[in-house]
């Protein structure tokens, strides 16, 4: 046996001795140079090389596969399916609606958040109990529990909106950044449902085609500011309550839409 299991002191002492004229095992040699190594040994024996990082097409191929959006069996992108379904765009529409609802009649604030905050909650259960994807739910849980916090340390309830905006505004700035460096976003959404990956960086006019859909969609947030952010200086809460879910995942979807048909490759 090449390599036989240690023994205890007391088993060794007990042992039958080796005769003298017994060759030794050579089978697996331990200082032959030419012994082909024994995989487990050399993964005990040496770190594993390090992981590349991942590549651009890589990185984009799984950006786009995790954010929801989808084509439909025409070819088309699926605005429904993109915005997480009905049930994505009530988890999306349901919460501010209650809020605003609830405040314009009673002016409670934190009747108005806790049921906002109970509305959120639902949706994660039931999301939960049905075995589906929780992911969107629950980010929408954690952002209507956050701009509750806002507004209830301010005491303000138009401030239940403000980090809206601010997110709006970080999204309008990595997109319109997007375009800057020739990485637009549409072209990294829409190149892999397309199955472009990233070739279609190489061409400048599906670059160009790519640029514009992201300022589509960069149009509909700036919009969204336009309307909004007056509202919100005026503490119309009914009014900035109704125009965010007017102009929300809805208007989001029809944005993304136009997106995708402008930048449709030439036949």
């Amino acid at each position: 046996m090449a390599c036989p299991p240690s023994t205890t002191p007391a088993t060794r002492s007990s042992a039958v001795p080796r005769s003298t004229n017994e060759e030794p095992d050579m089978s697996h040699p331990a200082n032959d140079p030419g012994a082909r190594p024994d995989p487990e040994n050399d993964a005990v024996g040496r770190p594993a090389a390090g992981k590349a990082a991942p590549t651009a097409a890589e990185l984009a191929t799984q950006y786009a596969a995790k954010s929801g959006v989808r084509r439909n069996d025409a070819g088309q992108i699926d605005v429904l399916s993109s915005i997480g379904g009905v049930q994505g765009l009530a988890e999306s529409i349901a919460p501010g609606l209650v809020f605003t609802i609830l405040f314009t009649i009673t002016t409670d604030l934190k009747v108005s958040l806790v049921a906002a905050l109970a509305v959120s909650a639902v949706f994660t259960v039931v999301r939960l109990v049905s075995r589906t994807p929780v992911t969107q739910a629950l980010a929408g849980l954690v952002g209507v529990a956050f701009c509750a916090f806002v507004a209830l340390r301010t005491g303000n309830a138009e401030d239940f909106f403000l980090p809206g905006f601010f997110i709006n505004g970080g999204y309008i700035v990595a997109m319109a950044a997007s375009v800057v460096f020739r990485w637009p976003f549409a072209g990294l959404l829409f190149g892999f449902l397309r199955n472009e990956g990233i070739e279609w960086r190489r061409d400048a006019a599906r670059v160009r085609a790519y640029s514009i859909a992201t300022w589509i969609i960069v149009s509909v947030l700036a919009l969204r500011l336009v309307v909004q952010v007056p509202l919100y200086l005026m503490e119309n809460v009914a009014a900035l309550g109704s125009t965010r879910v007017a102009m929300g995942l809805p208007l989001y979807a029809l944005g993304m839409w136009l997106a995708w048909i402008v930048s449709r490759p030439r036949s």
